[in-house]
C-alpha cells in the first residue's frame, strides 16, 4: 500500500511565516491591516504519549480538520467565541491569533485512560478533586463530568494541576479560569449530547483557550479523535459485564497497541515498527469516526501540497481584494 500521507509543510509565500510545528499541526502567521491571522494546516502526522510517530495516517488531517470545524461552528452558535474565521481547505483552517493560556482543560465523564492508570496506582486526589475508593474502569463520575486541568507543555509531558495552582502560578487569573471552567462544562455537554444522538459516548476531551484584546477565546480544535475519546453506546454495557474493553472510536487502541509492543513514550524506548496493514487499520478507524460523527463518509481525496498552498494564497489574495476600492463605472461620452 502506498502511503500518500502529508507529514510536513514548508510554504514559501510572501508575508507568510511558519511559527510553530506541533505534534499534528503546522501553524503559519500572516499579518494584514494590523490583524494577525493564523493559518493552521492539519497534517497526517500522529502522536501518542506525546511522541510524534514516524509514519503518517492517510486522510487523518482532513478527518480532524472537518470535525473540528463543525464543532467550532457549533460552539459559536452556543455563544462561545472561537478563533475560527473559515475552513479554506479540508486540511486547513484560518482564524485570528490569540495569546494562548498555557492550560489544557480536560473534561471527563468516565474513569479511564491516564486517570484510570493513576487510580490503579492508588492516586485519589487529582487536580484538587477527591475520587472515592472502589471505582472501576469505565465507571461514570457520580456528580457528573469532572474537569482535570493540565499544564500545556511545549515539549514533553503535560502535568496535572489544580485550579488553585493555576492562579497561584500566574497561568491566568481566577475570573478568567472560572469562565474557562464554565465554558468547558458547556462545551462538553454540547459534545456529549451530539455524540449521544449519533449513538456514541463522549468519554473525555480537552479544550484550550486564549485571549484576544483581553477577551476569552476558544482556540485549537475540539471533539476530534485526537483530543477526545468516543465509545459506541451499542454493546457498551454488555462489554463491561463480559469484562471486555468497550469498542472505541479514538486513538486509545493505538496507545494500547504501543503499550503491548513495550512502548510508553519513556526515555530510551524506540517506537515499534508499524506495518502497512496496521497503518491502514488506524486510517480506517479515523474514517469510521468521521462517518459516525458527521453522518456521512469522507470523500477520500489525496490532497497535494500544491493544492493546499493554492488555497492559502487564495485566502491571502482575498484579504487584499477586500481592501481594493470599487471601480467607478465608466461614463459614456455624449
Amino acid at each position: 500500500m502506498k502511503n500518500n500521507a502529508i507529514l510536513s509543510t514548508d510554504f514559501q509565500i510572501p508575508g507568510l511565516k511558519k511559527i510553530f510545528t506541533g505534534k499534528v499541526r503546522d501553524v503559519y502567521e500572516y499579518t494584514h491591516k494590523n490583524k494577525v491571522y493564523l493559518i493552521v494546516v492539519v497534517t497526517d502526522r500522529i502522536s501518542a504519549f506525546d511522541v510524534v510517530l514516524p509514519v503518517g495516517i492517510p486522510y487523518k488531517g482532513a478527518v480532524l480538520n472537518e470535525i473540528a470545524s463543525k464543532f467550532l461552528d457549533m460552539a459559536d452558535e452556543e455563544g462561545i467565541e472561537t478563533w475560527k474565521i473559515d475552513k479554506i481547505h479540508p486540511m486547513v483552517t484560518v482564524g485570528l491569533k490569540a495569546e494562548p493560556i498555557m492550560v489544557e482543560m480536560i473534561a471527563r465523564e468516565l474513569l479511564t485512560g491516564s486517570l484510570w492508570r493513576l487510580y490503579k496506582e492508588g492516586v485519589r486526589e487529582i487536580c484538587g478533586i477527591t475520587l472515592p475508593d472502589g471505582m472501576q474502569e469505565w465507571d461514570v463520575f457520580a456528580d457528573g463530568p469532572i474537569i482535570t486541568p493540565t499544564t500545556k507543555a511545549e515539549n514533553g509531558h503535560d502535568e496535572n494541576i489544580s485550579p488553585e495552582e493555576i492562579v497561584r502560578k500566574g497561568l491566568t487569573d481566577k475570573s478568567t479560569y472560572d469562565l474557562m471552567d464554565v465554558q468547558t462544562d458547556s462545551l462538553f455537554c454540547m459534545g456529549a449530547e451530539f455524540a449521544e444522538k449519533m449513538g456514541l459516548i463522549l468519554v473525555d476531551t480537552k479544550y484550550e483557550f486564549g485571549l484576544i484584546d483581553g477577551k476569552l477565546i476558544l482556540i485549537d480544535e475540539i471533539h476530534t479523535p485526537d483530543s477526545s475519546r468516543y465509545l459506541y453506546m451499542e454493546g457498551f454495557e454488555e462489554s463491561l459485564k463480559e469484562g471486555k474493553v468497550p469498542k472505541s472510536l479514538d486513538k486509545e487502541f493505538l496507545r494500547q497497541w504501543l503499550i503491548s509492543q513495550g512502548f510508553k513514550g519513556e526515555d530510551g524506548q524506540e517506537v515499534p515498527e508499524m506495518s502497512a496493514e496496521f497503518i491502514q487499520q488506524v486510517s480506517d478507524r479515523y474514517l469510521e469516526l468521521y462517518a459516525n460523527i458527521m453522518g456521512e463518509k469522507l470523500e477520500q481525496t489525496e490532497y497535494s501540497l500544491e493544492e493546499i498552498e493554492t488555497s492559502i494564497m487564495d485566502f491571502i489574495q482575498g484579504l487584499k481584494d477586500m481592501e481594493e476600492p470599487e471601480k467607478m463605472p465608466e461614463m459614456s461620452e455624449e
